[in-house]
């Protein structure tokens, strides 16, 4: 790979091993905050299916490695459930053919608040062989879900190459996703967001899975099992929050404070403060690298939904769907169907 990345950002090794050591900075409250660490899989996490064959975990005890068969998929959540939190891995999908999959790292309480659950998504869908992966990032707050806040993305590198370090950092005034140390998306919680802000106690999940119903062209593309097995890899998980038991009748008032100060710790960690760098490179990979987002969703929401900051130039890029207008900018090819944007969209990822 090309050390200078369409960012004007290196994206060498020794970036990665920068970015990891960037996450382990110091709260700048000091030195008595607790710093996010690497946790192993015993340490901090549960098995949810797969068993022994399609979920496989390395010696060290750092890694995981999860198997999409044709008789079952593989998945993980976190021991305990936190109140604010950052939850970050670096990961490796599969490779070649993976139209159909989907691999999601994704915080959510679904279990224990069926009806008014929260949810925050990094979901990743496969493509044909060719074809490059895409990403989609959404939340949930109070089982808000025909309320979705879904955009989609593609990236700048081959996540199947290399390991990537994706982060989701939810405070109780934003949530920020992240990958490799770059923002990508900001929420800012507003009054008018009411309960639809994730707000309860939630568990980080990580899952391989088979959604050829629709994760590729609307179900077009299938998984095709004469590929199989397909395993993404994930290593260097850390879990840094407030745990928190949602069932608990009477929280102790210490229990309250401590996740009070970690909340206010977690709101000057490095992820949290965006850099005039940063944001200058998250504007331009949501220029060049977003081709669905619901701000711009007109005939979703004709208003757009309070935490929008609708930007001018992401305006005029959008069509009333909130996809790409590919009709000003790829006349050959039709508005009428929507499974033809895979192929728009890898067209518009390799414009300069």
């Amino acid at each position: 790979m090309n050390n200078q990345n369409r960012f004007g950002f290196s994206l060498s090794k020794t970036t990665v091993c920068v970015t990891f050591l960037l996450l382990l900075q110091p709260f700048a409250g000091g030195a008595t905050a607790t710093l996010p660490r690497i946790i192993s899989f015993q340490k901090g996490f549960t098995q949810l299916f797969g068993g022994d064959t399609n979920l496989r975990r390395s010696g060290d005890d750092n890694t995981v490695h999860l198997h999409l068969n044709q008789y079952t998929g593989a998945g993980f959540r976190s021991s305990d459930m936190y109140n604010h939190g950052l939850f970050s891995a670096r990961i490796k999908l599969p490779s070649e053919y993976t139209a159909g999959i989907v691999v999601a790292f994704y915080t959510s309480n679904g279990d224990v608040f069926e009806k008014t659950h929260d949810e925050l998504d990094f979901e990743f869908l496969g493509n044909i062989k060719g074809k490059p992966w895409r990403f989609q990032t959404n939340l949930y707050g109070n089982g808000s879900t025909s309320r979705g806040r879904e955009e989609r993305y593609t990236l700048w590198f081959d996540p199947s190459k290399a390991y990537h370090r994706y982060t989701i950092l939810w405070t109780s005034s934003k949530i920020i996703f992240s990958i490799d140390n770059i923002p990508i998306r900001e929420i800012q919680r507003t009054d008018e967001m009411g309960a639809d802000f994730p707000s309860k106690p939630m568990s980080l999940y990580a899952t391989i899975w088979d959604a050829s119903n629709w994760a590729t062209n609307g179900g077009k593309y299938k998984v095709n099992y004469k590929y199989a097995p397909f395993v993404t890899e994930m290593t260097d998980l850390v879990l840094h929050g407030c745990t928190s038991n949602p069932i608990q009748q009477l929280p102790t008032d210490n229990n309250n404070n401590n996740c009070v100060e970690m909340d206010k710790q977690l709101q000057t960690i490095h992820y949290n403060n965006i850099t005039p760098k940063q944001r200058a490179a998250m504007k331009r990979f949501r220029e060049k690298y977003m081709y669905y987002s619901y701000c711009y969703d007109t005939l979703r929401y004709p208003v757009p939904p309070p935490e929008c900051v609708i930007d001018p130039v992401l305006r005029q890029r959008f069509k009333e769907t909130g996809r790409p207008n590919f009709n000003r900018r790829h006349r050959r090819h039709s508005r009428k169907r929507s499974h033809v944007l895979s192929s728009q969209m890898y067209e518009i990822q390799d414009e300069d």
